[in-house]
């Protein structure tokens, strides 16, 4: 049985004239080709190229196996689009909410490995700030969000139509201007030490952030600045201009545009856990797989500080 993937190398080294243009072609490098290809001659028995200066030749055997494998290869495409149309996943669209960290950061990776899995489902994304997310699903306005918690925090309901699913967690760390002292250590903060220390304040009236708000407030941290919306970008921005401090999560400061210092804080129980919320019961199989995708990316994001 000839692997599928050696034999649509084989196909493009004929098409290339070379197994170099055919790696490129491939997004292989030239040795990774040429040793698919070795294997392939192993598994026939017989060469299939000759390679000269110029690049590559087929030899009888190897003509014989192209027209073959063209035919093959024609064949399995068809059964991928027979098979994306019986499940669900040739034509339709899948919308998704997501909010601004994570539509940045986390979900085009995702959205470009579904888009080539399955180039025929028509994506829309729509801003949704945690928690409208969560009731655009409820109401049926988009299949999927992505959305967050945050802890220490009341618990908020969720529609009983509505299931969230935890795909990260991570910690919230301290941000500061360049060169601050408080962001000198690389042991954790003890909270303690933020007593005084003008802080960019997240909109305490946010619901989200009520509960991280009040543990800063007992630590003395003094607002300094209100950011009245969610945006940790513009939060960041100001504790790199001197005005502040913040405490935002690692994800944030990590991928932050302006120059910040960071620092892991003792305890660790300030914490943000990003969930993607579907609806109970009905999922389409574009769902299921755009889920399945979110699963393997986001277990590849950083989940807490590595100091």
């Amino acid at each position: 049985m000839y692997d599928p993937t050696r034999l649509a190398a084989l196909v493009a080294v004929a098409e290339a004239g070379s197994i170099t243009r055919a790696a490129e072609r491939l997004g292989y490098t030239a040795p990774a080709l040429s040793q698919q290809l070795a294997k392939l001659e192993r598994e026939a028995g017989t060469p299939l190229l000759v390679r000269h200066h110029r690049g590559a030749r087929l030899t009888g055997a190897g003509e014989l196996l192209v027209t073959r494998a063209r035919r093959v290869l024609d064949e399995l495409d068809r059964a991928r689009h027979e098979l994306a149309r019986l499940t669900g996943l040739s034509g339709g669209t899948l919308r998704l909410g997501t909010f601004q960290t994570a539509g940045v950061h986390l979900l085009p990776p995702v959205l470009s490995a579904f888009r080539r899995a399955h180039p025929d489902v028509e994506l829309t994304v729509a801003n949704h700030e945690p928690p409208a997310g969560v009731a655009a699903v409820a109401a049926g306005e988009i299949d999927l969000a992505l959305t967050h918690t945050y802890e220490p925090a009341e618990a908020v309901a969720v529609p009983a139509s509505v299931t969230l699913e935890p795909v990260l967690v991570e910690e919230l760390v301290l941000v500061t201007a360049p060169g601050h002292a408080l962001a000198e250590g690389t042991s954790r903060l003890p909270l303690s030490e933020l007593a005084g220390q003008p802080l960019i304040s997240m909109a305490p009236d946010h619901p989200a952030r009520q509960g991280v708000e009040a543990v800063l407030a007992r630590a003395g941290a003094t607002p300094s600045v209100l950011v009245e919306t969610p945006v940790y970008a513009l939060v960041c921005a100001l504790v790199s201009a001197g005005l502040g401090v913040g405490v935002v999560p690692e994800m944030v400061a990590r991928t932050a545009v302006t120059p910040v210092g960071m620092r892991a804080l003792e305890g660790g129980e300030l914490r943000r856990t990003i969930s993607v919320a579907r609806r109970s019961e009905g999922a389409a199989p574009a769902v299921d797989a755009f889920r399945a995708l979110l699963r393997g990316a986001f277990a590849k994001a950083p989940a807490g500080p590595r100091w």
